[in-house]
């Protein structure tokens, strides 16, 4: 995996009188985002660096408290602040699973050399996950590796599938 940042949170508000913050997790479980330190914020153009201390899930919320946080009206400068990760502090995974930040942008031909575009984002249906693929239009191709996904190559930020162009 390429060493990138991945956003997987915001501070959604804050929490308390001590300096916690109230977080909207992208995580799945929402607590994981809690296994990552240091956060990278960013809002804009401004970036800050923070360890996560503690946390816990209060509710149906995620809490956190953040080195050199130490009161509400500090915690209140980062609401809206995205919350972000180097993909090298992901756990790592195995020969033939992905990250879905590894999927998109990766360019999309069919088996017969057909170009469809580029992975644009990832659905979650329940069922299966869905790449959206934007090219000449915006393809919805289920993930199913070995049925319509046959090749993933990373290096070559290549993925093959089995997919009708005209669908």
């Amino acid at each position: 995996m390429i060493d990138k940042r991945l956003c997987v949170g915001k501070v959604s508000g804050v929490y308390g009188i001590k300096g916690w913050v109230k977080v909207h997790s992208y995580t799945e479980d929402r607590k994981n985002i809690l296994k990552y330190s240091p956060w990278h914020l960013h809002k804009g153009k401004q970036s800050k660096i923070f360890n996560v201390l503690t946390g816990r899930q209060q509710g149906k919320t995620i809490v956190a408290c953040l080195e050199g946080i130490e009161n509400r009206s500090d915690a209140e400068l980062l609401a809206g602040w995205d919350i972000f990760i180097g993909s090298e502090q992901l756990p790592k995974i195995e020969h033939g699973e992905y990250y879905w930040a590894d999927l998109v942008g990766l360019k999309v031909t069919t088996t017969n050399g057909i170009d469809l575009g580029v992975v644009d984002y990832l659905i979650e249906t329940g069922a299966n996950d869905v790449l959206v693929v934007v090219g000449d239009k915006e393809r919805l191709i289920p993930f199913l590796q070995q049925q319509t996904i046959i090749r993933i190559d990373l290096e070559e930020g290549l993925m093959v599938v089995d997919w009708d162009p005209d669908f």
